[in-house]
């Protein structure tokens, strides 16, 4: 695997820095020409994003119904890499933290100040922000990181591609993806990540900063955020450069104990019962709304509403896509297609939807009490940052709990940071889980980079237009990678059906004996007598059978690993056959007939097949090596009446 990819990380950074450059020298222009640009994509294809999202929400819960749902993200073998509550605490860490601690409080005050829907002041007013906030935190986001998730975990994981954006694109353009249009999606998936994270880094450092102002009164102004987006940068660094384990996945477990902690103080210290009725009445709004709200675009009415809101998020979540869904498929290994489809959509957007409901509901309550309450003050001046802190002041220990929120849209701030930086390292190496620590550091300092630029160009409203501008050509090529996925599925389909309609070998003469069989099920034998076994005669059977293949035209070739042999037999633009054997060794299985204690002290062993999509768990040791190429031309036959299928019946 390669440690650096030149035509992707070269381009990538000239764009990034280009862009900051342009930011820093032409000022005021800078925001103006981003503005300008965000108004003319809003105004003329922002419909092209509100369907491809709903494409996205859409297609996912088919699939996740369907029989592609029981396919894994890897080998048919293979064991989920984290454990659930690990799983779930990347995801929501990565996924949308500095966002919830930012708009948790201020979204649904400003809807209810400003939404064009309901009668101001009522509380269906209240409700109907409640909808809107749900709408655009929930599973619509989710659903883009799921397609995205989705195609880079299916085909690295299960066919052995690099971890890229390119690599979706493989049924679609085939071996092209190493070459020009594969780099050109890896650099624009770098990009839009780029101002996508740049974008939320900018929502935390506002909050920090007007955290710490309302604390110790520091002040807010643009060069003290930059001094936070630096300061803040060099711990993001530092925990990247620790890596997945050490750094990203305890920092984002310790992050979301600390948010739940947070979480359950309002909920107890709030209207607590009216807070779990209003969480139920919200959800079930939010879906009974979901389809009418999905296809809004705003073509008679709320244009200027929408294009500020709701295309802004769905630009947002376009742009962080590349980032979230790498980041979610690398730490996906061996879950199903519906098992990560549901785990990914659901279960964050619900917890997403609790928290907006005990922060957005507990604050909604206090503005119909009090219309002259400061919460909604400081959302009518334009300062949505202080919200939380407003908020929070109306509860007890608002001194701590400030503490405790800065921190927290500070370690979201990092695992975000990390996280994004991990992700553009993957890309820019061509797939390497482990990319280069130079690397790690370079994208990490280049984030903190590309933040400060945009809030010197021009703060917020910069890096929101520059982030909608940045989804555009990314939604283009999540489009391709779901048509890429379907056609991927569609033709394992076809192999399954290969599988089943193939015609059998003859075995009579070639089977072996029952009695022989039966012997060889008792026999346990040891490790050395496996290996020996795949080198004397598994090897030596797939060594016969390859001048066999290549006097088809067919290049064939045998490969080795520790503990495995296996033969690989290539179709040109076809995918390649394999028939491996593994040695897999295990301690007492207590069987009848074992010998516990020898297989105690020297553990058996069995020699497993597996073919190009995982194991097949049965054991072939003690064949001969006529019976082992005879297996082999059964897997084959099946493999060559999947690719008839692929061709000349789909």
């Amino acid at each position: 695997m390669k440690k650096f990819e030149p035509a992707v990380f070269i381009p990538a950074a000239i764009l990034a820095f280009a862009g900051v450059a342009y930011a820093v020298i032409a000022g005021d222009q800078a925001e103006q020409v981003f503005v300008m640009v965000r108004d003319v994509i809003t105004a003329n294809i922002g419909w092209f994003y509100s369907v491809g999202v709903g494409v996205f929400l859409i297609g996912s819960i088919v699939v996740a119904f369907s029989d592609w749902g029981r396919l894994k993200l890897g080998p048919d073998d293979s064991e989920p890499e984290f454990s659930f509550m690990a799983w779930f605490a990347m995801l929501f860490s990565a996924g949308m933290g500095i966002g919830l601690m930012f708009f948790g409080v201020a979204e649904p005050i400003e809807h209810y100040l400003h939404a064009p829907y309901g009668e101001p002041g009522t509380p269906e007013k209240a409700e109907q922000a409640m909808v809107l906030t749900f709408f655009h935190w929930g599973i619509h986001a989710w659903a883009v990181y799921v397609v995205v998730g989705l195609s880079l975990a299916y085909f690295s994981f299960r066919h052995g591609l690099p971890l890229t954006i390119r690599s979706a694109l493989y049924p679609l353009i085939g071996e092209r993806i190493y070459g020009p249009i594969g780099h050109a999606a890896d650099v624009v998936a770098i990009v839009g990540t780029l101002f996508g994270v740049a974008t939320s880094l900018g929502f935390g450092v506002a909050q920090i900063n007007a955290g710490l102002d309302s604390l110790f009164g520091i002040g807010i102004s643009t060069p003290i955020q930059v001094a936070l987006v630096l300061v803040i940068t060099a711990i993001a660094t530092t925990s990247v450069l620790a890596g997945l384990d050490a750094g990203i996945r305890r920092l984002s477990e310790w992050n979301l104990y600390l948010a739940i902690a947070l979480l359950t103080f309002v909920l107890i210290m709030g209207p607590t019962l009216y807070l779990i009725s209003a969480y139920v009445e919200n959800v079930g709004e939010y879906f009974s709304q979901l389809a009418d709200l999905t296809f809004r675009v705003g073509a008679y009415t709320e244009t200027d509403w929408i294009n500020s809101w709701t295309l802004f998020y769905w630009g947002w979540w376009i742009s962080w896509s590349p980032f979230v869904g790498m980041f979610i498929a690398r730490v996906s290994r061996g879950r199903t297609i519906r098992e990560f489809i549901f785990g990914v959509m659901l279960g964050p957007a619900l917890f997403t939807f609790l928290w907006m409901t005990v922060f957005g509901n507990s604050a909604l309550q206090i503005a119909l009490e009090n219309a002259a309450s400061p919460i909604l003050q400081v959302v009518a001046d334009g300062n949505m940052e202080l919200a939380l802190f407003a908020f929070l002041d109306t509860l007890p220990l608002s001194g701590i709990t400030s503490v405790i929120g800065i921190i927290l849209v500070t370690t979201f701030f990092v695992t975000s940071s990390d996280s994004g930086s991990l992700v553009k390292s993957t890309l820019a190496s061509g797939g390497g889980l482990n990319p280069p620590a130079w690397q790690r550091f370079f994208w990490a300092i280049t984030e903190g980079v590309v933040a400060s630029a945009l809030l010197l160009a021009g703060g917020l409203a910069a890096l929101q237009a520059a982030t909608i501008a940045a989804a555009l050509p990314f939604t283009i090529v999540i489009f391709l990678a779901f048509i890429g996925l379907i056609k991927a599925w569609s033709d394992e389909t076809a192999r399954r059906a290969g599988v089943k309609t193939a015609a059998q070998l003859p075995v009579e003469g070639a089977a072996v004996p029952w009695r022989t069989r039966l012997k060889l099920m008792f026999a346990n034998p040891k490790p050395g007598e496996v290996e020996g076994w795949m080198e004397n005669t598994a090897a030596a059977a797939f060594g016969e059978v390859v001048p066999e293949m290549e006097s088809q035209d067919l290049p064939a070739r045998v490969e080795r690993e520790q503990d495995k042999v296996w033969l690989v037999v290539e179709h040109g633009d076809q995918p390649e056959f394999i028939y491996g054997v593994e040695l897999k060794a295990y301690g007492d299985p207590d069987l009848p007939g074992s010998d516990a204690e020898a297989e105690a002290e020297a553990g058996v062993a069995r020699a497993e097949v597996f073919l190009r999509e995982g194991g097949q768990h049965y054991d072939i040791y003690g064949y001969t090596k006529n019976q082992v190429i005879r297996d082999l031309l059964r897997q084959y036959e099946r493999h060559r009446q999947w690719i008839h299928h692929m061709v000349h019946v789909n």
